[in-house]
């Protein structure tokens, strides 16, 4: 069995070309990921297939694709932080379905479920 390592793939003509596809891992692989700060001005700290984060109001943010899925039907998955000794829930928005562009996302402190925002929120989409 042979490896092949390379931090960047070229076309012959020197210039940039797009990841290759590997069929039998594209399902396995996330379809888009975000970390981000929920509080003040809401901040991406690091992403992939995001563009950016909308903060509709305490704890309520939407997570916009760059990339579209293939349709609504795919598997988010997250956690979320703050200072509170409580703990905090982070939920799909029970009342806005998932679109195939876009995600909403609440958080909640745990102890009373009320919303509030959280320094630091992390979620991972998986679909086609």
């Amino acid at each position: 069995m042979s490896t092949i390592k390379a931090n960047t793939l070229l076309a012959a003509d020197g210039t940039s070309t797009t990841q290759p596809s590997i069929p039998a891992l594209d399902q396995r692989m996330a379809k888009a990921w975000v970390n981000f700060n929920g509080t003040g001005t809401v901040a991406i700290e690091a992403s992939y297939n995001v563009s950016s984060i909308t903060d509709h109001t305490t704890g309520d943010y939407t997570i916009l694709f760059i990339t579209p899925m293939a349709s609504a039907y795919y598997s988010a998955t997250g956690m979320a932080r703050t200072n509170s000794l409580g703990g905090t829930i982070l939920e799909q928005r029970t009342n806005v379905a998932p679109t195939s562009s876009s995600l909403r996302v609440s958080t909640r402190d745990v102890s009373d479920v009320s919303p509030v925002d959280a320094q630091w929120i992390s979620v991972t989409v998986f679909g086609s």
